[in-house]
């Protein structure tokens, strides 16, 4: 691997330089990680992050599908940030680490998107 010390900054990341990257309220308290991102095949677009909250060692974790568009990067805390109070967390469309979304149900994205109150990637409602 070459590595060049005069790399010009970019608004580009390596998939796995964003998993385990912190989630942060604006005030930076610590809400959990990002878990994974979930790509659109077609487009190639990054979807959603999962955000994990919770569990110890990813056991007992619980699973937040988050809409990229939900998300934003704040260099001060070197991680992303989510407005979102404890009520609007905790009701949160979740799943436990040992189950897995169904991301074939295109109801529950919607549901998701709703939720959020953010336009579906693909384009509906």
């Amino acid at each position: 691997m070459v590595t060049d010390t005069m790399t010009k900054p970019h608004q580009l990341i390596a998939s796995d330089r964003v998993e385990g990257t912190a989630v942060r309220r604006p005030n930076g308290d610590k809400i959990g990680h990002i878990e994974r991102l979930m790509i659109d095949k077609v487009s190639g677009k990054v979807s959603y992050a999962v955000l994990s909250i919770g569990g110890f060692l990813g056991m007992g974790a619980n699973l937040l599908p988050l809409p990229w568009a939900r998300l934003k990067y704040n260099p001060k805390f070197e991680a992303y940030e989510l407005d979102i109070d404890d009520e609007e967390l905790k009701a949160a469309p979740s799943f436990r680490a040992d189950k897995d979304f169904d991301w074939g149900d295109r109801s529950q994205e919607e549901a998701l998107h709703r939720y959020y109150d953010i336009p579906p990637y693909w384009g509906g409602f």
